[in-house]
């Protein structure tokens, strides 16, 4: 079984985000950039049914522009067999929609067993793109799991729910999107740095999977949260209750 595992490039989750002083975005000049954390998971929970014989080939990919390759050589250092850049040069910001059906494009292509993605991306915190592709593919989905098992043609995944544990049970292919319980992603070595160097990298031009963007949402701005005023100590219930009655709280 193939397995299609899409990743993002995004700022390093160790990065101090600042805005850029017009306020048109985020400042990315000479800032870490990384595999979005949920993505890095993905991976290796790919490569994790891979080792334990479930699946044959691993495959990642990425919508960006050649910059990503960084990232995705590091997912190849990390085990994964090839990947695949999807190029979106003079598309302009590719949003959910537009990149889930870039996405089913590469599905309809490789024709994996299983999807297994981030279940959202640290920089938008959208977490759209996995429901979306599992709608247009029209398969099932199971989302938030911090746990998997594969047997056959049936995947298992729990994950947490308000109530406590949930156990979906579906036929593949699927959609799966993991959590943070997942699984803990492998330290990338500097002799797998360098057979990575040498294995499969494909660019495909967005243009060319025959895919019509969709109407998208347009960013007029951005702007850091409102400063938090100083706190207050209070002697007692009594002056607690007067200081909210005075903020109009109560």
């Amino acid at each position: 079984m193939k397995v299609l595992v899409p990743i993002k490039r995004v700022v390093d989750y160790n990065v101090r985000v600042a805005l850029k002083r017009d306020g048109s975005g985020v400042e990315l000049a000479g800032v870490k950039m990384s595999i979005n954390p949920f993505d890095e998971i993905a991976v290796e929970e790919a490569l994790r049914l891979k080792e334990r014989g479930v699946v044959t080939e691993v495959v990642v990919v990425t919508i960006a522009t050649n910059e990503a390759q960084a990232q995705l050589r590091t997912a190849l250092a990390m085990g994964a067999d090839r990947a695949v850049q999807v190029d979106p040069t003079g598309l302009g910001e590719v949003q959910p929609l537009h990149a889930a059906r870039l996405l089913k494009a590469l599905v309809d292509r490789e024709q994996p067993g299983l999807v297994l993605m981030g279940k959202q991306a640290i920089d938008d915190d959208c977490n759209q793109t996995g429901q979306m592709l599992a709608a247009l593919w029209d398969r099932p989905q199971c989302t938030f799991t911090s746990r998997l098992e594969v047997s056959g043609s049936v995947l298992k995944g729990t994950r947490e729910v308000d109530a406590g544990l949930e156990t979906l049970e579906c036929d593949l292919p699927a959609v799966v999107t993991t959590d943070l319980r997942l699984n803990e992603p492998r330290f990338v070595k500097m002799p797998d740095i360098m057979k990575a160097k040498s294995k499969r990298l494909e660019v495909v031009p967005a243009a060319s999977l025959g895919v019509t963007a969709p109407p998208a949402l347009v960013t007029t701005g951005f702007a850091p949260p409102p400063k938090r005023s100083g706190g207050r100590k209070v002697a007692d219930a009594a002056e607690l209750v007067s200081a909210l009655r005075d903020r109009g709280i109560l």
